[in-house]
């Protein structure tokens, strides 16, 4: 099973320009993804740089019409068209999904800082060897503040999923509403955490907070231990940021790493300011 995730920028390349194309022909070349994570996608948002108010929604479901689409927008405003603008994360998925959750992520008051609301995007892959939880996330970039407690609030989150899984809530046969549809223990976390390997959010996301088989591990370390995380920002020149670094990781329960056999990243594409990583599981 191969997943990937990347912040595509609304489509913005290093070069400034707004070409979703690229972003696609960039995904399709890494080939044979079963799960497609995107973080920064644009649905008719006016005043991006270098958009046009592109639904970049529809644009990708039809790039890849074999994939399941679920799309959860952290921002929902008026688009001063009288229509809607929102921006938030994909999932592109080619194997069957379960149940799906969009979880918007807190942010407590920090008015020295911009900020923008976050989501993570839940959902339940049915795959060949069973059930398995991806989420995908874009932790808040300036305030400290708001970006420690959303990690708070995944680990909060994978929290009660393990709950769930472990004593699931009893069905109601008048009403199929409440039938318990599974959100195995098992899950995979990826996005783009807007903090760097060691630095103490980081460290939080994956401090021990169940039984062995339930916590997080980076996938990175699990084949790499304690190699450096090569740089997934600052590759090709773009505006931002000023050097390259790793603010991009893929997370697993630890029941998972000894099926993690590759984490990479695609440092060729200049199709945003973030690079591609890629997953295997096996």
């Amino acid at each position: 099973m191969r997943l990937s995730s990347w912040n595509i920028q609304w489509g913005r390349g290093a070069d400034g320009k707004v070409d979703l194309q690229r972003t696609v022909n960039a995904l399709k070349a890494i080939g044979d993804l079963d799960v497609i994570c995107l973080q920064e996608v644009a649905q008719c948002f006016p005043g991006l740089a270098g958009g046009q108010g592109e639904d970049e929604v529809a644009m990708l479901c039809a790039a890849f019409p074999d994939y399941e689409a679920v799309f959860g927008a952290a921002v929902d405003v008026p688009d001063g068209a009288g229509g809607r603008a929102r921006f938030g994360n994909m999932v592109l998925s080619r194997l069957p999904l379960g149940q799906v959750f969009r979880h918007l992520l807190p942010a407590p008051p920090d008015p020295s800082m911009p900020s923008m609301q976050r989501v993570c995007v839940e959902v339940v892959v049915n795959t060949p060897f069973g059930p398995l939880r991806v989420m995908t996330t874009h932790l808040e970039y300036y305030s400290a503040i708001q970006r420690h407690a959303q990690i708070m609030a995944l680990r909060s989150l994978h929290a009660e999923a393990v709950g769930q899984a472990m004593a699931p809530s009893a069905s109601k046969e008048s009403n199929p509403s409440f039938r318990p549809w599974p959100r195995p223990v098992a899950a995979v976390l990826c996005g783009d955490f807007n903090c760097e390997p060691d630095s103490p959010d980081y460290q939080q996301l994956l401090l021990p907070m169940t039984e062995a088989g339930m916590n997080w591990v980076d996938a990175w370390r699990v084949l790499h231990r304690h190699a450096a995380h090569p740089p997934t920002v600052g590759l090709h020149g773009a505006d931002w940021p000023d050097r390259p670094y790793c603010c991009d990781f893929f997370v697993v329960t630890d029941d998972l790493a000894g099926c993690v056999r590759d984490v990479r990243v695609i440092a060729d594409t200049p199709a945003s300011d973030h690079q591609p990583i890629v997953l295997e599981l096996a």
